[in-house]
C-alpha cells in the first residue's frame, strides 16, 4: 500500500524502494534482472488475458464484483509496468530529470494505493451480497462501482500531490533541476516528511484492515446463525480471507525498509539479496494474488478466461459450429 517514503532511517539507508540494486558484481545485476523478467511478465500477461476477458463479455462489464476485479487487474498492470521500467533504467545506471520522474512517482503512488482501496471496495461488496442480499442488487448498480473507482482514484491522488506541494515548498530551484534515479524518496528528502508519511502509512494500513476484518466477522457470523445460504457464506469467508492476506503482502513495505536499515549495517551482500527478495515478494508477487482470487477461484470467470486463453482453437471450433447449424 505504501511505497519506501514510509522509511524514516537514515539518508543513506532510506532508498529501499529504490530499484536500483547496484553491485559491484556484473553477474548479480544480471541474475537479479533475469529474475526480475521471469515474475514480472507472465504477470502481466495474465493480467492482459484477464482483462481482455473482462471486457469481452457483457455480463462481467455490470456486475460490481467483476468491474471492481477489473480495476485491480488493471492497476496491477500499470504498477508492474511501470515497476519493470524502474528496474531497467535503475540496472543501467541512468540518470533522469526531476522534472520527469515527479509525475513518474506520482503515477507510481496511485497506482500503489489504488490497490489495497480496491481490495476494501471488493469485501464491502462481498459483505453486501452476503449479508444484506436484498438490498445488493440496489446498492451495487455498475454506475455506484464507477463512482466508487473514481473515488479511489481521487483519494489516490491526495498524498501525492500534497507530498508535491511540500517538496516545492521546502527545496531550492537547483534541487528540482538535478538528474536522478526514479524513486519516491526524492518527493520526501526531509526526515520529517518520512517520518509524517510513515504514520499515514500506518494509520491507513489499521484503517482498512479493520474495515475488512470487519466484513469477515459480519460475514462469519451471518453463516453462523444460518441467515443466508451456507455455501456462499463460506465461499465468502476465504474471498475476504484471500483479500486480507492480498492486503499484508501489498503493506508488509511498511516495515521493510527498517528490517533492510538494519541489515545493511552487518553485511552490504546480505542487504542487497534481502532487498532484491522484499521486492520481490511483497510488490511483484503480491500484485499476482489478485488474479488467483477472483480470476481462478470464479467458476464463471474461469470459464471465460480458458476459453479467451484458447481462443485459436475456440475461433475455429465457433466457426464449425455456426457452419453446421444441425449440431446445435
Amino acid at each position: 500500500m505504501c511505497t519506501a517514503e514510509c522509511n524514516n532511517s537514515e539518508d543513506t539507508n532510506s532508498s529501499s524502494y529504490q530499484l536500483q540494486l547496484v553491485s559491484s558484481m556484473p553477474m548479480r545485476i544480471i541474475v537479479s534482472m533475469g529474475i526480475t523478467q521471469f515474475f514480472v511478465w507472465p504477470f502481466i500477461y495474465i493480467n492482459v488475458l484477464m482483462l481482455v476477458t473482462f471486457s469481452r463479455k457483457q455480463a462481467f462489464r455490470t456486475e460490481t464484483r467483476y468491474i471492481l476485479f477489473a480495476h485491480t487487474l488493471l492497476v496491477d498492470l500499470i504498477f508492474l509496468l511501470l515497476t519493470d521500467f524502474v528496474v531497467l533504467i535503475s540496472y543501467s545506471d541512468v540518470l533522469m530529470p526531476m522534472v520527469f520522474c515527479i509525475p513518474f512517482c506520482i503515477l507510481m503512488e496511485m497506482v500503489t494505493l489504488c490497490t489495497p482501496l480496491t481490495i476494501t471496495a471488493m469485501c464491502v461488496e462481498r459483505y453486501v451480497a452476503i449479508c444484506m442480499p436484498l438490498r445488493h442488487s440496489a446498492l451495487s448498480t455498475s454506475s455506484r462501482t464507477h463512482t466508487a473507482i473514481l473515488i479511489i482514484w481521487i483519494i489516490s491522488a491526495v498524498k501525492p500531490l500534497v507530498d508535491v506541494i511540500i517538496l516545492a515548498s521546502t527545496v531550492s530551484q537547483a534541487y528540482l533541476s538535478q538528474l536522478t534515479y526514479c524513486y519516491y524518496e526524492i518527493l520526501t528528502p526531509e526526515k520529517w516528511h518520512r517520518y509524517m508519511r510513515g504514520f499515514l502509512c500506518i494509520f491507513n494500513f489499521i484503517i482498512i484492515l479493520l474495515v475488512e476484518l470487519f466484513c469477515y466477522v459480519m460475514i462469519m457470523l451471518a453463516a453462523r446463525a444460518a441467515s443466508v445460504d451456507e455455501k456462499s457464506a463460506a465461499k465468502g469467508l476465504r474471498t475476504v480471507s484471500l483479500h486480507m492476506l492480498q492486503l499484508t503482502l501489498c503493506t508488509m513495505e511498511i516495515i521493510c525498509p527498517y528490517i533492510e536499515a538494519i541489515v545493511i549495517q552487518l553485511d552490504i551482500q546480505v542487504y542487497l539479496s534481502v532487498r532484491f527478495f522484499n521486492f520481490i515478494t511483497f510488490n511483484v508477487i503480491a500484485r499476482a494474488v489478485s488474479p488467483l482470487v477472483y480470476g481462478i477461484r470464479d467458476e464463471k470467470f474461469y470459464t471465460a478466461f480458458v476459453y479467451h486463453m484458447r481462443c485459436g482453437q475456440n475461433h475455429i471450433s465457433s466457426e464449425h459450429r455456426q457452419s453446421n447449424p444441425a449440431q446445435k
